[in-house]
């Protein structure tokens, strides 16, 4: 497993460029049949568009990865927004981009910018994140120690605090980076003088953004 960038929902938004109407779409996808599935969609939607741009990459790897340019000058349209999703690291991604043609030709410097400002605004309105990695570790320790591990914890920004459970002692979620486990596992062990029962469970994926959990 390994942290990527992503986008959180479908979004869409809207340029007009030299009187061409631009309508940028993006969603997330898991596979190839998702993101097909997605084109064809938008194509329908605008059966009378003068061009649909589809770009799509699909994996942690980035392993899948394709485009046309729907007519428009070769690597004018979706060799630029390919190459652009690449290189901000975002991944498992569909983006199409629509055209209306407005009678003023943009020349391909033109086009490049143009679709490669559509995409950006899909993206947006969409919104970035990372799926990042962390390791699930439950904590169980007597109350007299919960302020002071939460305290403690106020000096490690990466690591994540999540449900706190209340029964005849203190049970603590923590969402750790795997690197920092074992740093935190013997700090933890420190701050309750060795009265601290630990449990660490399998890596999750989390939606994240500014380091914090995203939910929208």
């Amino acid at each position: 497993m390994k942290s990527y960038k992503t986008v959180f929902a479908y979004g869409e938004d809207e340029l007009s460029i030299n009187k061409s109407r631009f309508i940028g779409y993006a969603t997330p996808v898991e596979s190839e049949a998702e993101a097909v599935s997605f084109i064809e969609k938008i194509k329908k939607k605008h059966w009378n568009a003068t061009h649909n741009v589809p770009v799509y990459i699909v994996g942690e790897d980035m392993m899948l990865q394709r485009y046309s340019d729907d007519g428009e000058p070769s690597g004018t349209a979706g060799v630029p927004v390919l190459e652009m999703l690449k290189k901000e690291g975002i991944t498992n991604v569909c983006i199409v981009m629509t055209r209306y043609f407005g009678g003023v030709k943009l020349g391909t410097g033109g086009l490049v910018r143009a679709y490669t400002q559509t995409a950006k605004v899909a993206l947006d309105a969409a919104g970035v994140v990372e799926k990042s990695v962390y390791t699930v570790m439950d904590c169980e320790m007597d109350y007299h120690f919960h302020g002071k591990v939460r305290n403690h914890l106020m000096d490690w920004p990466e690591i994540i605090i999540g449900e706190t459970v209340y029964t005849d002692k203190v049970i603590v979620t923590l969402y750790i980076p795997p690197e920092k486990l074992e740093a935190v596992t013997g700090e933890l062990v420190e701050w309750t003088s060795d009265q601290v029962t630990i449990v660490v469970n399998e890596d999750v994926y989390l939606t994240t953004k500014d380091g914090k959990i995203f939910n929208g």
